[in-house]
């Protein structure tokens, strides 16, 4: 169901569009090569650990898996990204002071399946550049991005660029894309398509397929008939399999596709749905009541729709104002498409029930991140108590305040961050028992 990965953004600027295509390689990466006297001023740099013979920190965990099979990578970016159809992980190792590596590795064992040759990102060399995942045509990519200036004496924002690499996640090979780009940028892998945006209504696709770009400018967005507020405060949120999805003050469409006011479900208001998350193919939208509707002054309905249809899937109602505008939670789809998770929010897309995890006065909401095949969500409490709920029998049910809940499950490993008192990032994979 939908597209099957893990991971989102933001931006600035209005420019017009230029692109430099590399063929598909493994080879070199933009920003240039390291200069001598700047590996030797940095001095060595240690490059990120993975155990040999599973995990070699125990973390306490939830009862479904097990801390003493898996593996570990100690070092290396805090930030991954999963492709589940491959069963694949990826995360960035930093090779020198200022060159970094992309790696992908068997979900369930730790082994390497590729690694990519080093490059030197356009952004400051201190961090580590950005990651994310997306899938197009039942093939699914790893995508690396950074923003910096072409070259060494660029002296204006037309210099600045947006440079993504696109990897294969199951062959490795290479592709490079580069986008003139005024403003600092932020890259949105959640649908078929890579979308970079200004958050307003100027934005660029990239395929991940064949590296081609569409720039989209306001006048490309084709407003729908009689919605005069769809020009206002106009955003392209994502990319579907239809065009991209674009919202205004009340409602939003896709672009050649469908409209919001003809998928409001029952009893709401037509003209105020707002899309607050995308994941999996799936959009999240919180809709008002209709007026005078039983539960019209407190609450919300919140709908998880399909990003190619507009069809409602599940809904479910919460209390106004639990989830608070400019702070809607992001949305993760379990890993076959079947369940849904945001915040307090858990749906059942199969049999399109729904359900928000508060008490009877919008209070105690749980903040659920991830979701298994299995229905089992977790997340946290208000108070950052380790939650699981059952979304089968919407039953939550508290957890020791030491286990730390998993990220993302794929091929039967959950993954999970933490950070040592050296304050070095761990990458900790534990298998499901049985």
């Amino acid at each position: 169901m939908g597209q099957r990965v893990v991971r989102v953004a933001l931006v600035a600027g209005v420019i017009a569009l230029a692109l430099l295509l590399l063929p598909a390689a493994c080879g070199g990466g933009g920003g240039g090569g390291d200069r001598t006297d700047e590996r030797r001023k940095a001095g060595p740099v240690e490059p990120a650990r993975k155990s040999a013979a599973g995990p070699v920190t125990r973390l306490a965990v939830p009862a479904a898996y097990t801390n003493r099979r898996g593996w570990e990578v100690t070092g290396a970016s805090a930030e991954y990204a999963v492709a589940v159809g491959a069963g694949r992980v990826g995360y960035l190792e930093r090779v020198s002071a200022a060159r970094f590596r992309l790696r992908a590795v068997d979900a369930a064992s730790g082994r390497t399946r590729w690694a990519g040759e080093a490059w030197r990102p356009l952004s400051d060399p201190a961090r580590f550049p950005r990651l994310l995942s997306v899938a197009k045509d039942g093939r699914e990519f790893f995508v690396t991005w950074s923003y910096g200036r072409v070259g060494e004496d660029a002296l204006t924002a037309a210099d600045m660029i947006v440079a993504l690499d696109v990897y294969d996640a199951e062959s490795g090979a290479r592709r490079r894309v580069e986008l003139p780009w005024a403003g600092a940028p932020a890259v949105n892998g959640s649908g078929p398509g890579i979308l970079v945006s200004d958050g307003g209504a100027d934005s660029a696709v990239v395929d991940p397929v064949t590296g081609r770009v569409a720039r989209l400018a306001p006048k490309d967005l084709r407003y729908p008939k009689g919605c005069a507020d769809c020009r206002t405060q106009t955003q392209v949120r994502a990319v579907t399999e239809k065009g991209v999805l674009v919202s205004g003050r009340r409602g939003f469409w896709v672009r050649e596709g469908w409209h919001s006011r003809k998928a409001a479900p029952a009893g709401t208001d037509a003209a105020s749905g707002v899309p607050t998350s995308v994941a999996g193919g799936r959009i999240l939208a919180r809709w008002q009541k209709k007026r005078g509707g039983a539960g019209a002054a407190d609450h919300d309905v919140w709908a998880v729709h399909d990003a190619a249809t507009g069809k409602a899937l599940a809904k479910a109602e919460c209390r106004r104002p639990a989830i608070e505008p400019g702070k809607y939670p992001q949305a993760a789809v379990a890993p076959e498409g079947r369940y849904m998770v945001a915040g307090s929010l858990g749906f059942d897309l199969e049999t399109g029930s729904g359900h928000c995890f508060e008490e009877a006065d919008g209070t105690k909401p749980l903040s659920l991140t991830a979701v298994t095949d299995t229905g089992i969500a977790y997340g946290t409490t208000a108070t950052r108590t380790p939650v699981e709920a059952d979304l089968t029998t919407s039953e939550p049910t508290a957890l020791p305040a030491n286990v730390h809940v998993p990220a993302v499950e794929v091929a039967g490993t959950a993954l999970f961050s933490w950070t040592d008192r050296k304050d070095r990032p761990h990458l900790i994979a534990y298998a499901r028992r049985g």
